[in-house]
């Protein structure tokens, strides 16, 4: 194989173009050939098989495994990778008494916390901390207006929704400052795509990668996703409430500033979602943090054994479609939902 090997060489240079892919083609298949010939023997020594890994790499990139379709292309890469792998020596994996679990369908998706998942963005530190009044004020600039809810309740008579200068709504969080002083509702900024509203803020988040996901619920099962991950920030100051509803998509709730006391419930407790009065009795708040003694609207999920966590700065919440949640903030909270 050699002297065709040779001949090939010398001939490839000097031969016209039509006339050089035959005479790389003989190169190849003389270099495929002689390296079968040579790996046939029985125990092949290493230096043997380095010698014939070499001699296809040269034909490789003397002739560039010229071929029609690909096909002594593929014949050398797979002669090369027999021959690597007879020389890598065999790895013994470690045995286990543990094996994965089977299962025959996907198991129920349920509510979960990622504890401390957003703390490296930069939202969480300055000079992009999203808890500086004057950091949120310069990523939108003078004059701009935002979305506000004006109450305490959304079901209450005397809830309403207005625009309102984005420095005035920022002042209205400082219990210190004079609109604190005198304001007489709740100001909430809330499911608001404020993002889009002042880009700059994109800067300063991650999105999950599990928000690209198509998932699944078994309390929804045809479940259809938005056609776009839909991205709502909740600013508002302390004990904000919002009252126990549901959402239809699934969300990845992001705790950013201050902390949220979060209550949640499956959705089969539907039919124990009712209004009622608090009783004196009733003094076990815990599982139900949207209770509040001056407004029965909001005990409506006292009666329901529910999930509670309270979110810390940087906390990421995921929960499905279709389960109760009722939120209140402990401090001035800024938060992040991400519906997919």
């Amino acid at each position: 194989m050699d002297h065709f090997i040779s001949i090939a060489y010398e001939r490839m240079p000097s031969s016209e173009r039509s006339a050089s892919l035959y005479w790389r083609m003989l190169y190849t298949d003389a270099c495929i050939l002689k390296v079968l010939a040579r790996a046939t023997i029985p125990d092949l020594p290493e230096e043997v098989a380095r010698e014939c890994i070499s001699t296809l790499d040269h034909a490789i990139i003397v002739a560039g495994a010229s071929t029609d379709e690909g096909r002594r292309d593929y014949i050398v890469h797979k002669i090369i990778k027999q021959l690597q792998v007879a020389r890598e020596p065999v790895c013994q994996l470690p045995t286990s008494k543990n094996s994965v679990r089977s299962l025959a369908s996907l198991p129920s998706i349920r509510p979960f916390v990622l504890r401390g998942y957003a703390s490296d963005w930069p939202a969480m530190h300055e000079p992009h901390q999203w808890a500086s009044v004057a950091y949120l004020f310069s990523v939108a600039g003078p004059a701009r207006m935002v979305p506000v809810e004006v109450g305490d309740d959304y079901r209450s008579d005397d809830w309403t929704q207005k625009l309102l200068h984005w420095d005035d709504f920022l002042s209205s969080l400082n219990s210190e400052g004079v609109s604190g002083q005198h304001q007489r509702h709740t100001l909430y900024l809330a499911q608001h795509n404020l993002l889009t509203q002042f880009p700059q803020l994109w800067e300063d988040i991650t999105v999950p990668d599990i928000v690209y996901a198509y998932l699944t619920s078994s309390d929804f099962p045809n479940y259809e996703p938005p056609t776009n991950v839909i991205i709502n920030a909740w600013l508002g100051p302390e004990r904000t409430i919002s009252p126990a509803h549901t959402d239809p998509f699934f969300n990845c709730y992001v705790q950013v500033v201050g902390r949220k006391t979060v209550w949640l419930a499956p959705p089969n407790v539907a039919a124990s979602m009712y209004p009622h009065d608090s009783s004196p009795d009733d003094t076990d708040r815990s599982h139900n943090p949207a209770a509040n003694n001056t407004n029965p609207l909001l005990s409506n999920t006292s009666r329901v054994d529910a999930l509670c966590v309270i979110l810390n700065p940087g906390d990421l919440l995921f929960f499905p479609p279709g389960w109760w949640h009722a939120m209140r903030s402990e401090d001035v909270s800024f938060s992040v939902s991400m519906w997919f």
